[in-house]
């Protein structure tokens, strides 16, 4: 049985959201039994891309400031880091944290940003995909790791919540190969749990105040959930996110994943939940377009789904009229089939593994993801 505390909190108010988080850290006995005064704490957030707090597509700077000051004034040291889309590069480190709010709340509380862009190889003899996983080195400078995640639909996961936030300790480009290696959705999702379970984030935390909805991670449209989610397992914290957005675990590959290893059971039997869900939950929260075709793929016969899914899956389309060139997208896909023509982006689709990080990490949300009509019909949404 794992403890997930939920509590109501309807505004990015410093003052509130520290006395919750404060109550919900009691509740899963205290910062002691999971950090020793004088360690080195790093709060791995969700630092997606340069969006500014409002946007909702990265953890927020108050949500990040309230832990920080709860953590140095138990006597920890704090390390502030995540490996967003594109190159992990301190050019790139310095824009994000600028742009998030981050930098600023950092300078506020004298916390640590990461600007190590190493990486090493680390054992995972529980892996299910990978035994050896290369991770960034920020893990090395750390004692002990607190996944800050975000609450938001995903193109490809459905979900992104604190197993996937994970994903954020590899490094840069490298997560690309990810995408390309194993283009099956089950698949990858067994990956992102092997990096979890690698990451071993010893509390996860859940700003869900502000989430996200339609497509995320990134050009997604904001909605208030009013949710702080705290717990010691990122998959039980998972269970509940999903639950309040009104999500079945078998909708959700991560989930589902974890609870076919056995990290946590199919229902919500195993979690001992403080607060009352029925509060949260929202009926008519809008999935990302392109995660409709997620349990159609896993339901389908395999010497089929070729076939199938040529016609049906979804499929990145590019405005050109907010394009402005910058490259993005063709830098950063996996498959390296998106070519530019006079500054504007075209893609192979007979080769698209349909993973979306074009989608993701586009700053002008120029791209978007076509159903087809057949698609809608089949995922009846």
């Amino acid at each position: 049985m794992k403890k997930v505390s939920l509590k109501y909190c309807d505004e990015y108010d410093l003052k509130k959201i520290k006395k919750l988080l404060i109550e919900s850290i009691e509740e899963m006995g205290g910062l002691e039994k999971y950090i020793s005064k004088g360690e080195k704490v790093l709060l791995k957030l969700n630092l997606l891309m340069a969006k500014k707090p409002e946007e909702a597509a990265t953890t927020h700077p108050v949500f990040t400031k309230a832990l920080i000051e709860i953590l140095t004034e138990y006597g920890a040291k704090v390390l502030i880091g995540d490996s967003p889309g594109g190159p992990f590069s301190k050019t790139m480190l310095r824009m994000i944290y600028k742009a998030t709010g981050i930098e600023e709340i950092a300078a506020q509380t004298g916390a640590e940003l990461n600007f190590n862009t190493g990486s090493f190889e680390k054992d995972n003899p529980n892996g299910a995909i990978y035994k050896k996983i290369t991770m960034t080195d920020m893990l090395n400078d750390a004692d002990k790791v607190i996944s800050v995640s975000k609450l938001k639909t995903h193109g490809m996961m459905t979900y992104t919540g604190a197993v996937k936030n994970m994903f954020g300790t590899v490094p840069g480009i490298l997560k690309g190969e990810y995408h390309l290696n194993l283009p099956d959705y089950y698949d990858f999702a067994n990956s992102l749990v092997d990096i979890c379970i690698c990451a071993n984030p010893v509390l996860s935390f859940m700003d869900g105040i502000v989430g996200m909805e339609g497509d995320g991670p990134s050009a997604g449209i904001p909605r208030k959930l009013n949710a702080i989610l705290v717990s010691d397992s990122p998959y039980h914290l998972d269970k509940i996110g999903a639950s309040i957005i009104s999500l079945k675990f078998s909708d959700v590959p991560t989930i589902k994943a974890c609870i076919d290893r056995g990290l946590c059971k199919g229902d919500l039997s195993d979690i001992e939940l403080i607060g009352e869900l029925d509060n949260f939950i929202v009926k008519d929260f809008k999935v990302s377009k392109s995660a409709m075709v997620n349990p159609l793929q896993r339901y389908l016969p395999k010497f089929i789904l070729p076939y199938v899914m040529k016609y049906i899956q979804p499929k990145p389309v590019f405005e050109h009229e907010l394009c402005v060139g910058c490259k993005i997208c063709a830098d950063n896909c996996p498959a390296k089939i998106i070519e530019m023509e006079n500054k504007k982006p075209f893609v192979d689709l007979d080769k698209c593994i349909r993973c979306f990080c074009c989608q993701e990490l586009c700053p002008k949300k120029a791209v978007t993801i076509y159903r087809s009509r057949l698609l809608k019909l089949a995922t009846k949404r």
